[in-house]
């Protein structure tokens, strides 16, 4: 049971960690090694086209590095190759051997999955995934940083306070 008193991100990152854990059992039958992290990217690969770290970052919505770690576990399980890319300092990733081999199983997966999310959205009367994507655009036009800021009482000195 979910302790209510835990804050907005305690609360995502268990809910995350239901969803992940899940699909990632499921995947572990079908796909040893594959994670669900590796699914944004997987997507994006699908088309069968090389693309580059940045370009692989900016379509999934993470960072740089992000991408990059995740690039790097799955080259390392056969999911991806990397090859030079037009330019010496970028690489180009493309769908591995493991990878080619699994992403029909993992498409019905994926597609599982979104009837799944579907499933769960009717049964809990909301719309999941559109109210997680609106929540995103609305950090990405103004951060929550500036929103705990903004919620600091008056008079209250701003800066930085003493370690708590």
């Amino acid at each position: 049971m979910t302790d209510l008193t835990e804050g907005l991100g305690a609360r995502l990152r268990r809910l995350l960690d239901l969803l992940d854990g899940d699909l990632e059992a499921i995947y572990a039958d079908e796909a040893p090694g594959y994670r669900p992290r590796y699914t944004p990217i997987m997507k994006v690969l699908a088309n069968g086209e090389p693309h580059t770290i940045k370009d692989l970052a900016r379509r999934c919505g993470v960072s740089h590095s992000a991408a990059s770690q995740t690039v790097s576990r799955m080259v390392a399980g056969g999911f991806a190759v990397q090859a030079a890319g037009a330019d010496a300092r970028e690489r180009a990733i493309s769908l591995g051997p493991c990878g080619a081999a699994l992403l029909p199983r993992l498409q019905a997966r994926w597609a599982m999955a979104d009837e799944a999310a579907a499933g769960l959205e009717a049964e809990i009367g909301l719309p999941l995934a559109g109210a997680v994507t609106a929540a995103i655009a609305a950090l990405e036009a103004r951060p929550f940083r500036d929103r705990v800021l903004e919620a600091r009482p008056p008079g209250e000195a701003g800066g930085r306070s003493a370690p708590v």
